[in-house]
């Protein structure tokens, strides 16, 4: 990474000037944490304590004998404390909020497990937060929305545009220019201006250096592959922290791919987009000719962001990562062979990830392994997962 956040052509601060004093303080005043033991040790402390860290791996014995070929193994970051990685972020966040001496927190959020995760270390640390969540959002993810009021968090039902993840991110970004002074914005992905990509990416590399770990231990080796789903990508920049040196670790990054890339019905920014800019960093995005956004869709909730995170453009320009794209259909027949081969419920978001080792195990010898970052679980998609069964008729599976 360059100064001000380049990787590449992408990334940077491409904002209007009155956010520059912002940014400029969050970097100066991150640039000063990351030099200090104290912020470390009590950030570790929190994810120890409070988090519950470190998340285990599981072995996918039943799914991984059903595939032949690969093991399928699981990062857990589902049992985190709030049911998924965003936590990991959120936590670092709301402690460098206080530390700068902000009063407030606001969050954009999507499927809703960053809303969560914002309004709970709210909650821990006594400060109030406002969530903006897309209103089309707002009603398929309710049991999130209805778990960040509990925990004192005002969720704010954006209406305009695509009502989604994309639109929640305007409007945050806009209550942060007006009331900078003594708000703090804790943003959920790798993705916006700098330094925000970097300093979620550290927050989140939490999962790799323990899956490093883990995998030696547990295996006496590394993982051949190391798969997760990208939207707008912390979770798999998460995991990717821990193996970017280790060459012979391939790195996948799955993209929703909804109801196809022909149809023009998906959220795969890398595969389907072009360059732009959008949330103030140069990306890969999808837009029209003429530069405007296009609405994105997908099953899942937190997948469905025209934009990722300027690093996952890069790794995939420089060929250190692979990004395949894996549909609705697929996702959700991943969903079910987790819940019924394994005990698990896995977040839809997750499922994608699950769904491409799914594609690659049965092709791999049986000495491979395939490490899936399991993101969060999927108690917050269960509506979702039925209303879309249903959708499709699929009586048996609702069985």
């Amino acid at each position: 990474m360059t100064p001000k956040g380049h990787y590449g052509v992408y990334g940077g601060q491409y904002v209007a000037e009155t956010l520059m004093g912002p940014l400029n303080e969050l970097a100066a005043a991150y640039a000063d944490a990351k030099r200090d033991p104290a912020f470390q040790r009590e950030f570790d402390e929190i994810l120890h304590d409070y988090v519950g860290r470190e998340s285990p791996l599981t072995v996918c014995r039943r799914l991984s004998a059903k595939l032949g070929g690969a093991t399928i193994v699981l990062k857990r970051e589902d049992l985190n404390h709030t049911g998924a990685h965003k936590v990991n972020n959120t936590i670092g966040q709301a402690l460098l909020a206080r530390r700068m001496g902000k009063k407030r927190l606001i969050a954009e959020t999507g499927a809703g497990m960053h809303g969560v995760a914002t309004a709970t270390v709210a909650a821990l640390l006594g400060l109030p937060c406002d969530v903006y969540m897309g209103a089309i959002d707002v009603k398929r993810q309710a049991p999130n929305v209805a778990r960040m009021r509990m925990l004192g968090a005002k969720v704010v039902a954006v209406e305009e545009g695509s009502a989604t993840l994309k639109d929640a991110m305007n409007e945050a970004l806009r209550d942060w220019v007006t009331n900078c002074d003594d708000t703090f914005y804790v943003i959920g992905t790798v993705a916006g201006p700098y330094p925000y990509p970097e300093m979620v990416r550290d927050f989140q590399s939490v999962i790799g250096r323990e899956a490093r770990r883990q995998c030696l231990a547990k295996f006496g080796r590394l993982p051949d592959e190391a798969i997760a789903c990208v939207g707008g990508g912390s979770n798999a920049m998460g995991l990717f922290a821990g193996f970017l040196d280790d060459r012979e670790v391939k790195l996948v990054g799955v993209e929703a791919g909804g109801r196809g890339l022909a149809t023009g019905e998906h959220a795969a920014s890398i595969n389907g987009g072009r360059l732009g800019v959008l949330h103030g960093a140069k990306t890969m995005l999808l837009q029209t000719d003429a530069g405007n956004i296009i609405d994105t869709y997908s099953v899942s909730a937190g997948l469905d962001y025209p934009g990722v995170g300027p690093e996952h453009c890069y790794l995939h320009d420089i060929g250190r990562a692979e990004y395949s794209v894996i549909c609705d259909d697929e996702a959700i027949a991943a969903f079910d062979d987790l819940c019924r081969y394994e005990g698990i419920i896995p977040a839809l978001e997750s499922s994608h990830a699950l769904a491409e080792a799914i594609k690659r195990a049965p092709k791999m010898g049986r000495d491979k392994i395939l490490l899936v970052n399991l993101s969060g679980r999927g108690d917050k998609d269960m509506d979702n997962i039925l209303n879309y069964k249903k959708s499709l008729g699929d009586s048996a599976s609702l069985r």
